[in-house]
């Protein structure tokens, strides 16, 4: 536990040098120490080996706070004991409670219909911080602490310092296939209509909006160049009714695609299958899939059908496979950040309470999480202005924005085209 505790605490100060900070910070209640540090933070119950992993562990609502500060464990008891801060706030259990989504390991029983937790049974929904990124906050609070006890730290950088510009293709066409042309035909669409399109330009295809969205995409990136990626997730096995429609390289149409894709300098991921989460064995195979029948090569990002990933267990899965970097973490139902944190971080396994290498990067903003009525059905202003106060939040703290968009969205009658065009002139300006 030494190991994470240490991650977490230099995660906390988020600056360079966070390293040498760290050792001016205790996490211990044995006062022969405290004169050891500058700051020294008093542990909770919560990794008592008598109350970690049960009923017990979870937070009581309402939360106590610190400084207008939510935190989980703990009192808000400040004290000074000769030249050290005595905190009674524990805010490293706190963080490690939110970056290992230890209480969805502990509520397995409570799932949607796709099997994941519900954001809004989460605990900052819930607490009413999901729209802050509150590990930033505490480690503000931790930082100030350190300067009362007269060591200059600065804030980091108020800034975006990554933005990845993510897109599922779920469904890359509307009307290029026989099983799509039957399927129009069957739902009243008109087989002549789909026949048109199925034999037509891919350019007339409906769902096919890629040329806007790399035009769009490209302006962020001339902005902030290396800073910004547009970042695809394709699909390589699955064989449930929410994997379809399955599609393949050895489509013409799908060749063309990845022709356009690659010509604009895009990146690519795993778009791991619905079935994944119900065998995560399946991940090593899809991947395979796309090294070396897609001729991808080394695809290390990986992102989750649905947001459906099962924990710890798929994770596990990611790693053995030579996944370095995942964009599942966000809620489906909710925007906002369901780590606790805008910036990426290293995944603790909360089974085993070890660091892995797996990156987690905190999936900020999805389209349908924002306008469909059975999510948080916001109108285009509603969620324009919500939009804008995550985004400032990232900015705030320095994180990185991670939004997703699927191609499809742009296709719709709904608001999410005028949507993603304002976003991306937000983060130009």
């Amino acid at each position: 536990m030494n190991l994470i505790i240490n991650y977490i605490l230099r995660f906390l100060l988020g600056v360079n040098r966070a390293g040498a900070y760290s050792s001016l910070i205790g996490y211990t209640s044995n006062p022969n120490l405290f004169h050891k540090y500058k700051v020294v933070i008093i542990p909770s119950r919560f990794f008592d080996p008598d109350i970690y992993g049960t009923p017990e562990s979870l937070p009581k609502l309402p939360l106590m706070e610190i400084d207008n500060v939510p935190f989980l464990f703990g009192s808000p008891r400040i004290e000074w004991q000769e030249d050290t801060l005595i905190v009674y706030a524990d805010i490293i259990a706190s963080s490690y409670f939110l970056l290992t989504r230890y209480e969805e390991i502990q509520k397995r029983n409570i799932r949607d219909i796709h099997g994941r937790f519900p954001g809004k049974e989460s605990l900052p929904v819930k607490a009413g911080f999901i729209h802050r990124p509150i590990i930033e906050e505490y480690g503000k609070l931790l930082r100030n602490w350190l300067r009362q006890t007269e060591i200059r730290i600065k804030e980091p950088t108020a800034q975006i310092r990554k933005i990845w510009l993510t897109h599922d293709i779920d469904a890359p066409f509307f009307c290029r296939s026989i099983r799509s042309v039957i399927r129009e035909t069957l739902k009243g669409g008109g087989f002549w209509k789909a026949w048109k399109l199925f034999n037509g330009a891919i350019e007339q295809d409906p769902y096919y909006t890629f040329p806007w969205i790399l035009e769009q995409n490209q302006q962020v990136k001339d902005i902030y160049n290396q800073k910004c990626d547009t970042l695809f997730f394709l699909k390589a096995g699955g064989k449930h009714k929410y994997d379809k429609p399955y599609y393949s390289i050895h489509q013409n149409s799908i060749k063309q695609l990845l022709t356009l894709l690659k010509d604009r300098d895009a990146k690519f991921g795993l778009h791991s299958s619905y079935d994944v989460s119900e065998h995560p064995s399946l991940i090593s195979m899809e991947k395979e899939i796309l090294d070396h029948v897609w001729n991808l090569e080394n695809i290390t990002k990986n992102r989750n059908h649905y947001l459906r990933s099962r924990e710890p267990e798929d994770f596990d899965k990611l790693i053995k496979a030579g996944i370095t970097e995942d964009f599942t973490m966000g809620y489906a139902d909710i925007s906002g950040f369901r780590l606790g944190t805008c910036r990426p971080v290293q995944w603790i396994n909360p089974i085993t309470r070890q660091l892995t290498p797996l990156i987690l990067h905190p999936l900020a903003i999805m389209d349908c999480t924002l306008s469909d009525s059975q999510y948080m059905g916001l109108d285009y202003e509603e969620a324009l202005a919500y939009c804008q106060l995550l985004l400032r939040k990232i900015r705030q703290y320095g994180g990185e924005a991670v939004l997703l968009w699927h191609n499809t969205s742009f296709a719709d009658k709904g608001y999410h085209k005028q949507l993603y065009a304002q976003l991306i002139n937000e983060l130009i300006s």
